[in-house]
């Protein structure tokens, strides 16, 4: 998690790595120190802000933001363990659910004391995410080849991740023909606990020409990775530029130490760091296999992480994995970092000729935060496609209402959230039944009418664009396009009209 308290982040600004930095605490404050924050733009003298001397933030505007983030973690600290629990006890009654024609039958063992509580270990237990859209098939109209393939895969890849090991090697091994090859439980050095999953696989049993890695990402009863998401924490590194500090713990940050080259990882220890454990395992798979291609993808938290993890692989200058990476994913994806990590990383993806495609559908809320400031300095980068709510899509440079939070679009996104409600009866019809929407996905979007953007997150959405969507998108085009925007790309045909944005 990203917030900063006493006992979850030991050295602060004496750190070597970084030289400038900014980090919430949202425990150490009091009302005080709110109002002080508000009033001066001296954070470095406020409890709830550890920084590097000199750091101010001007605005009242923009310090608002930094308060809005520190009340919001410091809810949701308090809501951890509530969360949890409300998260089982829903995740387990749909998993009962699954086990019944119907809910007669189903109350009708309730009453005679024979329900079986279900196995969350278990290939036949399925997170709340897996709920919402129980798909686990491939698209099998989207073949290897197929310019929508690799966009398809990941979302699928995605959308996995969010299941246990079980389900995950059943899936990939069962249905989709490939090769599972690790799930992973990845440690946090400054929580000092697992916290972080990812998996792997590759296309073929032997002689793989594709290699995919799926970072999980926010689940919906998971205060610790809302926490994640909503903190604008950041360090400053040499020659790359600033990093949300949250998301460069999740995947494998040393403590005092930031990303040395190497460190010493033994077999049997079960404290394994997601950057340095995924790239020593690809370097030996990629050795053993000349022609193989490496994906990385993830949704919302998950792609964050996608995109970090080749960064600090250039930061490395691992030329050697970079030359082999196909391209990057992601799906919802918060913003990682400032203007200058995306320089870095443009000018690093194009030498080494690696995609990174950015998903965003709608009014999906998480890849508008963290805020994009002139003092919080949080950008996007990469090349976006936007998808509206028919699913038709774009490539742009910023996704509209960048930043979520203008009252003007208020209206626009309850009206957006109404019709994907009722879109949600119909579209099985119209795009076929593997479409259909279940009842507990409209619950799900009634809760989008209350906040909208929460249910345009839900990997449903994700999943049918790299599916309907790309009749309106030329691929082709994309692929021959550099990975980064200079100036604002037009609409690629001027056929794409829009009804909902």
């Amino acid at each position: 998690m990203c917030y900063n308290d006493g006992s979850s982040h030991r050295g602060g600004g004496g750190e070597e790595f970084s030289e400038e930095y900014l980090v919430l605490k949202p425990l150490e404050g009091s009302l005080w120190d709110l109002l002080h924050l508000l009033f001066s733009r001296n954070v470095e003298n406020n409890n709830f802000v550890e920084c590097s001397e000199g750091t101010k933030v001007h605005g009242v505007k923009n310090r608002w933001i930094l308060i809005v983030s520190v009340i919001a973690q410091r809810i949701l600290l308090h809501l951890v363990k509530p969360m949890f629990w409300m998260g089982l006890i829903i995740e387990t009654y749909l998993n009962l659910l699954l086990n019944y024609d119907n809910f007669c039958q189903f109350f009708h063992n309730l009453i005679q004391g024979k329900l079986v509580i279900p196995d969350n270990s278990s290939a036949n237990y399925m997170s709340i995410l897996g709920n919402l859209d129980t798909r686990l098939e491939l698209d099998k109209n989207i073949k290897s080849g197929d310019s929508r393939y690799y966009g398809a895969l990941s979302a699928m890849a995605a959308k996995l991740s969010y299941e246990n090991e079980a389900l995950i090697k059943a899936t990939v091994t069962d249905k989709w023909k490939m090769k599972f090859l690790h799930f992973y439980d990845f440690w946090n050095d400054y929580q000092e606990e697992a916290s972080m999953q990812a998996f792997m696989f590759q296309d073929k049993m032997d002689d793989p020409e594709l290699i995919v890695v799926a970072f999980r990402g926010t689940e919906p009863f998971d205060a610790d990775a809302w926490i994640t998401d909503i903190d604008i924490s950041w360090y400053d590194l040499s020659g790359i530029g600033k990093i949300h500090g949250g998301f460069m713990k999740a995947l494998g940050l040393q403590k005092g130490l930031g990303w040395p080259h190497e460190i010493y990882q033994s077999e049997d220890d079960h404290r394994l760091f997601a950057y340095y454990t995924l790239r020593e395992k690809l370097t030996d798979i990629l050795s053993k296999n000349e022609k193989a291609k490496v994906i990385v993808t993830g949704h919302s938290l998950g792609g964050a992480l996608a995109i970090l993890f080749p960064t600090i692989l250039a930061f490395h200058q691992a030329d050697y994995l970079l030359k082999r990476f196909e391209g990057v994913y992601t799906f919802g994806q918060p913003r990682v970092g400032d203007k200058k990590i995306g320089e870095f990383v443009n000018d690093r993806f194009r030498i080494y000729g690696v995609k990174y495609l950015r998903y965003v559908y709608c009014n999906d809320l998480v890849p508008r935060i963290p805020y994009d400031d002139k003092s919080l300095l949080f950008k996007h980068f990469g090349t976006c496609l936007y998808f509206n709510s028919l699913y038709q899509g774009k490539v742009v440079v910023e996704e509209p209402n960048k930043n979520y939070f203008n009252p003007a679009k208020a209206l626009h996104k309850i009206l957006n959230a109404c019709f994907e409600l009722i879109r949600s009866f119909f579209i099985g019809y119209i795009a076929g039944p593997e479409y259909t929407e279940g009842w507990f996905l409209r619950l799900f979007r009634v809760v989008g009418l209350i906040i909208p953007g929460i249910s345009a997150h839900c990997l449903q959405e994700y999943v049918n664009v790299t599916r309907l969507a790309f009749s309106n998108i030329p691929l082709d085009q994309i692929e021959d396009q550099p990975t980064f925007i200079k100036e604002k790309i037009e609409d690629l045909s001027d056929e794409q009209g829009y009804v909902f944005e």
